[in-house]
């Protein structure tokens, strides 16, 4: 189950936009802010099945995005990608070190160093 809200979230932060303002809300308070369909309909004067098919509809949006662009999972392959290359830049800096070649060691501290801030973004 957690991993299922993982993915919805993931879904809502890449493609949320592009759902209604009401599915959006809905989406929100049920996963991000963790309100069940109960509480949701009765803050909204409506239904808990009413509540309930909007975040279907939503999820539905989302998970059909998801499968025609592969954005997450391209995230995470690169992120994944950028973590090894990052690692390996580390290696370099002490190989590079340990051999007292000032511009090796000098551009793999750059290349660690750009690995690390698209890492952070």
């Amino acid at each position: 189950m957690k991993s299922q809200a993982y993915r919805m979230t993931m879904l809502f932060d890449f493609y949320g936009d592009v759902l209604t303002d009401r599915q959006k809300e809905f989406y929100d308070l049920y996963y991000n802010e963790d309100l069940s369909l109960g509480e949701i309909a009765e803050n909204y004067g409506i239904t808990r099945q009413g509540v309930r098919d909007v975040i279907v509809r939503a999820e539905a949006v989302l998970t059909d995005l998801e499968d025609k662009t592969g954005l997450i999972k391209r995230f995470h392959t690169m992120r994944a990608q950028l973590e090894q290359l990052r690692g390996d830049a580390v290696r370099l800096t002490e190989l590079a070190a340990r051999q007292d070649n000032g511009e090796l060691e000098e551009l793999s501290v750059r290349i660690r160093d750009t690995a690390e801030t698209l890492l952070k973004e």
